[in-house]
C-alpha cells in the first residue's frame, strides 16, 4: 500500500482551512461583478512558484456566474483542458456516507448500531463499542491507517503505486499487523473528533456486507447514474486515468519526475472531473440524494451531553473560525468558515500525485471544485489555489 499517500490524507484535508490568511497574502483581484470574478478566477487557477502544483483545473459558481479554467502542466509543458480527469481521493468519503445514509433511510442500517454488531470479529477485543455514526463523523478513536508502520522511501512509494488492496486488507494490516505491535484506541469512542480514514475503510466493508454488492456497484447505481456523472468511475483494479487527464508527478529518490496517473489504490479510489464533482456536491446539499432527515446529518457536527461541539483531538483540522478547536466534520462533510462569516461544506481529497476539493454553501449560491497534479513531494500542504479561489468568491 502507498502508505505515504494514505497517511498524508489527513494533512491534505487542511488545505482549505486558512482562507483568510492565504487570501491576504495572494493579492487576488476583488471579485464583485462577473467580469471581476472572471479576472480573479483566471489569476486564482494559475500555477504559481511555490505551489508545488504541476497543473490545475477548477470550476466555480457564484451568484449566477459560472467559470471553468485550467493551468498547463509545468513539468511537461503540455496544455491541460478544463474538463480533464483527475483522482479525487477522500472526496469519495462523502459518497460512502451517502450510501450508508440511504441504507439507514431504507431501514437496512442503523447509524447508532455498533460495528461489532454488523461485522463481528473485525475489531480486536481491545476496542470498545464503536457505532456506524462514529465511523462516519470521525469520533471512533480508531488508530490511523498503518499506525506504527515504517515510512516508505520515495522510491518505494513510486514503485508501489500499482498495488490494489481491498478494504479488509487495509483494515487487517492496520489492526493486526505482522512484525510490529498492534495499535490500540486513540481515545474513547464519542469523546473527541479526529479525522480518520480507517473508519471509512470499515464503512466500505460494511456497505459491501449490507448490500451484497461491491462499493463500485453501489456508488454507480446510487450516485453516479442518477446524477449522470458520466465522467466519474471507481476502477476495481489498477487503472490509468482516462484522457484528457491532469498529470500528477511523484519524484524518485534521484529526483526523476514520474507521472503516476496509472495506479491502484482501494475500492473507493475514484476518478472524476470538476463538472461531475460540482454536480455531486450541489445535488447532495440540495437534497437530491437524501431524505430530509438524512440531509440534516450533513450539517450536524457531533456534540457532547451539554450540546457543545466535541473537542478536536489536535491542531491538524478545525483550527479556524469562531469554534476553533472543536469538531468541524459532520456525518459526511467538513465545514470551512469564509472570511465573510459564511460557511462552506464539502471535502478535500488526496491521492498519490493528486489533490482536490469540492465545497459549496448550503444555499448553493457559491460552490468551488478543483483538482491538481503535484510536482513536489510536499505539495500536499500547498494552499495556493485553495486560498486564491476562496478569496475570489468571498463577499468581503
Amino acid at each position: 500500500m502507498r502508505r505515504s499517500s494514505v497517511l498524508t490524507s489527513v494533512a491534505a484535508a487542511a488545505v482549505l482551512l486558512s482562507p483568510a490568511a492565504g487570501a491576504s497574502a495572494q493579492a487576488v483581484p476583488v471579485a464583485h461583478t462577473p467580469a471581476q470574478l472572471d479576472a480573479a478566477l483566471r489569476e486564482a487557477v494559475l500555477v504559481h512558484p511555490g505551489d508545488g502544483m504541476a497543473g490545475a483545473v477548477a470550476q466555480v459558481y457564484k451568484s449566477g456566474h459560472s467559470w471553468r479554467g485550467a493551468s498547463g502542466d509545468v513539468v511537461s509543458g503540455k496544455r491541460v483542458v478544463p474538463g480533464a480527469h483527475f483522482r479525487i481521493g477522500s472526496i469519495a468519503k462523502p459518497m460512502e456516507a451517502v450510501i450508508l445514509l440511504q441504507l439507514s433511510a431504507e431501514g437496512r442500517a442503523n447509524l447508532d448500531e455498533t460495528v461489532q454488531h454488523y461485522l463481528p470479529g473485525l475489531l480486536p477485543d481491545t476496542f470498545d463499542a464503536i457505532t456506524v455514526r462514529q465511523l462516519l463523523n470521525h469520533t471512533s478513536g480508531l488508530p490511523q491507517e498503518f499506525d506504527g508502520a515504517p515510512a516508505p522511501s520515495q522510491d518505494e512509494v513510486v514503485e508501489g503505486r500499482f498495488g490494489f488492496y481491498t478494504f479488509d486488507q487495509i483494515i487487517q494490516q492496520t489492526l493486526r499487523p505482522e512484525g510490529r505491535n498492534r495499535p490500540g484506541p486513540r481515545f474513547a469512542p464519542g469523546t473527541k473528533q479526529e479525522y480518520n480514514s480507517l473508519g471509512y475503510r470499515i464503512a466500505g466493508e460494511l456497505i459491501e456486507k449490507l448490500t451484497g454488492h461491491s462499493f463500485q456497484h453501489e456508488v454507480t447505481t446510487r450516485i453516479l447514474v442518477p446524477l449522470k456523472m458520466k465522467e466519474t468511475s471507481a476502477p476495481i483494479r489498477t487503472a490509468r486515468i482516462p484522457g484528457p487527464y491532469v498529470p500528477g508527478y511523484v519524484p524518485t529518490g534521484k529526483g526523476e519526475q514520474v507521472d503516476v496517473n496509472e495506479q491502484g489504490g482501494l475500492p473507493s479510489s475514484m476518478i472524476s472531473t470538476t463538472a461531475d464533482l460540482d454536480r455531486f456536491i450541489t445535488a447532495l446539499l440540495g437534497g437530491r440524494l437524501l431524505r430530509p432527515a438524512q440531509t440534516a446529518e450533513l450539517f450536524a457536527v457531533p456534540r457532547d451531553a451539554n450540546g457543545k461541539p466535541l473537542p478536536y483531538a489536535d491542531g491538524s483540522h478545525c483550527n479556524t473560525g469562531p469554534e476553533k478547536g472543536t469538531a468541524c466534520f459532520s456525518t459526511a462533510l467538513m465545514s470551512v468558515p469564509l472570511p465573510d462569516g459564511s460557511v462552506m461544506w464539502g471535502k478535500t481529497g488526496n491521492d498519490l500525485g493528486y489533490r482536490s476539493a469540492a465545497f459549496a454553501t448550503p444555499d448553493l449560491n457559491r460552490h468551488i471544485v478543483y483538482g491538481y497534479g503535484t510536482a513536489t513531494p510536499d505539495s500536499g500542504s500547498a494552499t495556493g489555489i485553495a486560498t486564491r479561489l476562496m478569496a475570489a468568491i468571498s463577499d468581503n
